[in-house]
């Protein structure tokens, strides 16, 4: 699949230097440089109130911490309407991410990612601006961006041109529903433990079986959740081949 234009992400955050972070090395810093995709940040304190550039206030009803202002998120999101992709809010309450909304993020032609800090942002804000709550698991972090680095390194990486061979990320872990299968490489012995000998076989169609058993085996034990989805959906399938 190609591109007609870059991916692009824009991030509204208090700490715009963050950026690009990691994401500015190894592959994503090449695809970056490449221009395969493009990064824009947009410092909330620019939008912020008085001379003191408030950003945040105390909770109505009471409470610890502070509140990102609705008006300030407001006026940052407006400053970049035309910004492609959905406007996405890193919450501890939102949906899960998974591959799934990776790939239809990835997909699309960007994102605009809001990174919360202290108590979070104004339900107004959320509300008014449409903005979709994700999750990148049950954990609480200091705020939005490091969950923002994540869910764009997930995205980043399955843009065309990034990886060498699309392959490389088909066979990965959720990408068909199955934990990843053990990897193996050089040296063939280490510190008495050897590599299976079905992997140095040279036997192509048995080491295919040998990973999708070992890749059953480990979505099994490790994820029930997972391994219960997959089931269900091979049902499916076969169903779904049965002559009327």
């Amino acid at each position: 699949m190609s591109r007609d234009a870059p991916w692009q992400a824009t991030i509204l955050t208090l700490f715009p230097d963050a950026f690009p972070g990691i994401l500015g090395q190894s592959l994503a810093g090449r695809a970056l440089a490449a221009d395969l995709w493009q990064l824009q940040t947009v410092h909330l304190r620019d939008f912020a109130y008085g001379k003191h550039r408030l950003v945040d206030d105390t909770p109505f009803g009471g409470g610890p911490g502070m509140v990102i202002r609705p008006d300030v998120v407001a006026a940052a999101l407006a400053s970049v309407g035309e910004a492609p992709g959905p406007r996405l809010y890193l919450s501890p309450r939102g949906r899960p991410l998974d591959q799934q909304l990776v790939h239809e993020l990835a997909d699309g032609p960007g994102a605009v990612f809001v990174g919360g800090r202290y108590e979070g942002l104004d339900q107004r804000a959320i509300e008014a601006c449409d903005l979709r709550e994700v999750s990148v698991g049950d954990y609480i972090l200091s705020g939005g961006e490091l969950a923002a680095q994540l869910v764009m390194d997930a995205c980043i990486r399955l843009l065309p041109g990034v990886m060498g061979k699309p392959a490389s990320h088909q066979q990965e872990s959720f990408e068909i529903g199955l934990l990843e299968y053990p990897l193996y490489t050089q040296p063939r012995s280490w510190n008495g433990l050897d590599v299976p000998d079905i992997l140095t076989s040279g036997h192509h169609r048995q080491i295919a079986e040998w990973r999708q058993a070992e890749a059953e085996a480990i979505t099994r034990q490790r994820r029930p959740d997972l391994w219960q989805a997959w089931l269900a959906k091979k049902a499916k399938g076969k169903n779904a081949k049965k002559p009327e």
